[in-house]
């Protein structure tokens, strides 16, 4: 299980709720079925009407992502490209056709048969990199379809909320009533805004983010397994793939920098 993703929405909606119960609220109040009708109702439709079916069901499909940790472990890849390196140079590559049933990663596998096949070093790339591609791609399709949903909830809820004052607003016989209602009235922003920003659109970032961890590992295959059909020394292979991690790790720390860090003097 992913705990950051359970432990940060436990976090986010109890931080809301304990301080609104802090400010003397009900939380009862905060149950509205007919403003989680509209909100998430309308939320789903819309994007159901925004995307085809079969991109729906890749973001179903992936979902589970973000709340399973799939650890990727590059220690392990980078240790298994080196020994079949080191068997190919000293065996040849036809003897890696005996590793082919232990490998579990579907890209090693892959890759590794047209290897032993034979198969040109632009050709195994070109065929690789497609593959890598189309991994990545599927999972921008996933994320996508919950970025949609945190951009549409918000709406929903000022649509709801709306819809609460014009049934307020209709009725005004007994003032007494009017402020808890528009109140009621309001838990439908509530309902739009907190969804989008600590479900929907985090969603997608932790799908995102996952994937491009996944493309980090298979641009490692694929380079592996090309310096193999190279036949380059395997101590050559293990640095060029340290300068590729090392590299992807300086990317994400900018990335991570906050955009108005200046330096000064």
């Amino acid at each position: 299980m992913d705990i950051l993703s359970i432990g940060g929405l436990i976090l986010g909606f109890g931080s809301l709720l304990t301080a609104f119960i802090i400010e003397k609220g009900n939380p009862a109040k905060l149950l509205q079925i007919s403003a989680a009708m509209i909100v998430f109702g309308g939320t789903i439709a819309a994007v159901l009407v925004s995307f085809p079916m079969s991109q729906i069901k890749t973001a179903v499909k992936h979902f589970k992502m973000v709340f399973m940790d799939k650890k990727i472990d590059f220690a392990s890849v980078v240790e298994q490209l080196v020994q079949l390196s080191d068997r190919a140079r000293k065996e040849g590559l036809l003897a890696l056709e005996q590793e082919i049933p232990n490998i579990q990663n579907p890209l090693l596998k892959k890759g590794l048969g047209l290897v032993v096949d034979g198969i040109e070093g632009e050709v195994i790339r070109d065929i690789l990199d497609r593959e890598v591609y189309l991994a990545e791609d599927e999972l921008k399709e996933a994320a996508e379809v919950f970025e949609a949903a945190g951009g549409y909830s918000p709406t929903m809820g000022i649509i709801g909320t709306v819809m609460g004052l014009i049934s307020v607003l209709s009725n005004l016989t007994n003032p007494d009533e009017l402020g808890p209602a528009i109140a009621v009235a309001f838990v439908a922003t509530l309902y739009g805004v907190s969804s989008a920003n600590l479900i929907w659109l985090n969603f997608g970032k932790k799908i995102k983010t996952k994937a491009k961890q996944e493309r980090m590992l298979n641009e490692i295959i694929v380079e592996g397994l090309l310096s193999i059909q190279a036949g380059e020394n395997p101590r050559i292979l293990r640095e060029k793939i340290g300068g590729m991690l090392k590299e992807a790790g300086q990317k994400q720390s900018q990335a991570q920098e906050p955009a108005g860090a200046t330096v000064g003097g």
